[in-house]
Order: structure tokens, then sequence, then C-alpha cells
């Protein structure tokens, strides 16, 4: 059991690193943004692997972190590439 958690770590690994060229040579900035969220997923994957490998639960608060700054992340860039500003402000004023 534990050989195949060290597998599945080592495949996961593997996975950040492929991820982690599509961030930096994306042919756009969309393909990129989609490349850190599944950064994000495969770095909470790990994380849980090695809470396994550890048995014991105190990587879940680290998990439940990555997972919301992840997502927020996500949609503030999403945000900001079809809009060009994050906050919208009353132009108004």
């Amino acid at each position: 059991m534990i050989t195949f958690i060290w597998v599945c770590l080592i495949l996961v690994v593997l996975s950040i690193v492929g991820i982690m060229y599509r961030v930096f040579r994306g042919p756009s900035i969309p393909d990129r943004l989609i490349a850190l969220d599944g950064f994000g997923v495969m770095l909470i994957s790990a994380i849980a692997l090695i809470s396994i490998l550890f048995d014991t639960p105190f990587f879940i608060d680290v998990i439940l972190l990555i997972a919301i700054m992840s997502f927020i992340g996500t949609v503030s860039f999403s945000k900001f590439i079809e809009r060009g500003e994050i906050i919208e402000r009353d132009r108004n004023r």
C-alpha cells in the first residue's frame, strides 16, 4: 500500500513538472491560467498523499487553504483577462 502511494506521489510530481512547463511556455494567457489552476489541483493532490503517508489529519487545513487561494486566484485572473480590471469602481464619482 505504501509503495502505491509513493508511486502516485511521484506521478503527481511529474505532472506538476509538466504543468509548470505549460505555465512558462503556454501559447496564450488563458492556457497559462488553466495550467495555474491545474497546478493548484496537483499541489492539493500531493499534499493529500503526503498526509496519507504521514498518517496525520493536520494537512487538511493546508489543503483547504490552498483550494480557497487557488479558486480566488483563478477567478481574479479570469476577470482581469476578460475586462482588464479586477475591482470595478464607479466612474461617475
